[in-house]
């Protein structure tokens, strides 16, 4: 591969899965560092500001030799876009690999420094429920996501309606370069497996939203009403992102399933895939360095009681990222290191959530080109 604008194209695309890797820490709650519970007051003490920075500089340094070494291997070494399309993917898999040992050792520090300065000694632990939280207004409405089943029904009757129009070969995958690297005849499953993507999209979507909704609330004890707002703020502003998401990519997928009848150039598709991809990325990353996990970005007046902090539930937290809790109902809970939900793994319906998205990116894709 030598095509400067898509090795820029997927460099482009890898900055801001580093941008959110590297400045994770500052993102978080304040009552959480490296996926370990610490008081809301001690957050900016002067021996966690400098933890959270050599965990920058130490992914910075990463960052730029994984940059750098994917550049090398890209401009010397001649290869098909196939073999470029996997190297790029296990590069990917690799960094994050990376990323996470980094990050277990400092969870390893960050547990130690807590023993150490004993910051939940002589101080009252809460866990602070709000009564009134389910009566908020904490997403969109369910009705907007009908909008994209509405867009998917509408394609998956045109594909039937000019099915004959159809080519007898199907485009299944493309290059890097937007060229066709694998063919299926034309049947039934092929020319609806974009629509019926999409429609697997919109349920994902949809159930995305209703987990936003009903994820457990996360409340500081030490100070109850900022936080129940930021809260609340963090929960519509995610939900409003994922809407807009949602159209963008069932936009995308439109495009593409008119593009097997009428001609559009196979760069306009690329230039439209890497458009579409590329906003929802850094839109992501945009949010949260402005919202931050649980609205911990969000501007407002704060006053912590430091005499009173949080329940202490570290050994439910697996490696401070993995939530196991048999005693604790819920089954949706705001991720302790990053930005976004997790599920409480002691629940089998946490389990069967997780098996239905793999069925519906998984499974349908390979039902439908059977």
């Amino acid at each position: 591969m030598n095509d400067g604008v898509m090795i820029g194209s997927l460099i482009a695309l890898l900055i801001p899965v580093i941008l959110m890797t590297i400045f994770i820490p500052y993102w978080t709650r304040k009552t959480e560092s490296f996926g370990v519970s610490i008081p809301a007051d001690v957050f900016n003490e002067p021996i966690l500001q400098a933890l959270r920075k050599r965990y920058m500089m130490q992914m910075i340094f990463i960052s730029i030799i994984y940059i750098f070494t994917l550049l090398v291997i890209f401009l010397t070494i001649p290869m098909s876009d196939q073999t470029t399309a996997i190297v790029y993917t296990i590069s990917i898999f690799l960094y994050l690999l990376i990323s996470f040992f980094v990050y277990l050792v400092f969870h390893r520090q960050m547990k130690q420094i807590k023993k150490d300065e004993g910051w939940f000694r002589q101080r009252k632990q809460q866990t602070y429920i709000h009564t009134n939280f389910r009566n908020q207004k904490l997403t969109v409405s369910h009705a907007l996501f009908v909008i994209p089943f509405v867009i998917t029904i509408i394609m998956i009757a045109w594909t039937l309606t000019n099915y004959d129009l159809f080519p007898n070969k199907i485009p299944m995958n493309y290059s890097l370069t937007g060229e066709v690297t694998n063919w299926a005849n034309k049947s039934i499953g092929t020319v609806l497996f974009l629509p019926l993507t999409q429609f697997g999209l919109a349920v994902i979507f949809l159930g995305i939203n209703i987990v936003i909704e009903r994820a457990k609330q996360q409340i500081s004890a030490s100070d109850p009403e900022t936080s129940l707002q930021r809260n609340i703020i963090f929960r519509r502003r995610w939900s409003g992102f994922l809407f807009i998401a949602s159209i963008g990519l069932i936009i995308l997928f439109t495009v593409a399933q008119l593009s097997l009848i009428y001609s559009i150039h196979p760069t306009v598709l690329m230039i439209v895939f890497l458009v579409v991809i590329i906003s929802v990325i850094s839109g992501s990353v945009l949010l949260s360095i402005t919202t931050g996990q649980g609205g911990s970005r969000i501007k407002l007046p704060t006053k912590i009681d430091a005499a009173v902090i949080d329940y202490d539930d570290d050994q439910y937290w697996k490696l401070g990222l993995f939530y196991f809790n048999k005693n604790d109902p819920t089954v949706f809970i705001e991720k302790r290191f990053g930005v976004g939900w997790s599920v409480n793994w002691a629940r089998p319906l946490a389990w069967g959530f997780l098996i239905g998205i793999l069925v519906i990116s998984i499974g349908l894709p390979i039902l439908l080109t059977r």
